[in-house]
């Protein structure tokens, strides 16, 4: 167990996506005190829960001090907010290709509760570390809050805890020794290769074209489009994952 820091597991789930939507969250503080939150919304995104789980915790501890470290399965999550988030507020909120930005609002939110938190508090009280558990692999913490968004997303009553740790039935404190995200490639060169595929969200259909002419024509001059370059099959499905999308409401063309 952390026994300095507050820990913090978060989950959401949604019942297709965009659908019915659940968020699950443990805090367990260093005095030994665990609280279960948990929450539905009706219409949804998986990622969205899994940013207004974290936004909850964060929200539940606005006047708890300590270091907070914060273990999810979403790489979304951790990457947004510790890199993408400060490029997209640069630019306006707008995409590197001028598109605009996926759930923009969650982010902003836990930007401001993240400032918040650093206001309040001295540097080493208001730190938090953003820790990468392996979702469905036995850590009891991720396990419980999965159990927990999934059962909101689908309207089931779900009694949460609110106790001391002693009496917790969940081993929270067996935490994964590994928490760094999965390897990434090393990005190639502009031009260095040719494209995968591009991508194209009009209104909430995304689809997959074999050029860019097909893929810019479809977005030009339309609001709100978005488009993406992609040179993997992991390049793909890392866009889809950022903008919310399942792989297999894809539609293909060309």
């Amino acid at each position: 167990m952390e026994s300095h820091a507050t820990v913090v597991f978060a989950d959401g789930a949604c019942s297709g996506n965009p659908g019915p939507g659940g968020w699950g969250a443990i805090i367990v503080t260093p005095d030994g005190q665990v609280t279960e939150l948990g929450g539905h919304e009706p219409g949804t995104t998986n990622n969205r829960m899994e940013m207004t789980a974290v936004g909850k915790a964060l929200r539940h501890l606005e006047r708890t001090p300590g270091p907070v470290h914060i273990y999810t399965d979403s790489t979304y999550v951790i990457q947004g907010i510790t890199r993408w988030v400060f490029g997209w507020s640069r630019r306006g909120w707008k995409t590197a290709e001028g598109g605009e930005v996926a759930n923009t609002l969650y982010w902003k939110r836990l930007m401001a509760l993240l400032a918040e938190r650093k206001q309040a508090f001295p540097a080493e009280a208001a730190l938090v570390e953003w820790r990468y558990v392996r979702g469905h692999v036995g850590v009891p913490g991720n396990e419980r809050v999965d159990e927990i968004a999934v059962a909101f997303s689908k309207g089931r009553s779900t009694q949460l805890y609110v106790g001391p740790l002693q009496r917790y039935g969940v081993a929270v404190h067996e935490l994964p020794e590994d928490t760094s995200l999965p390897e990434e490639k090393p990005r190639q060169r502009e031009g260095a290769a040719p494209a995968y595929s591009y991508l194209s969200e009009v209104g909430r259909t995304v689809r997959r074209h074999a050029t860019w002419a097909a893929c810019e024509r479809r977005v030009k001059g339309v609001s709100g489009a978005r488009f993406k370059k992609t040179r993997s099959a992991q390049d793909e499905a890392r866009v889809l994952e950022e903008w919310g999308v399942q792989a297999q409401d894809v539609q293909s063309e060309d």
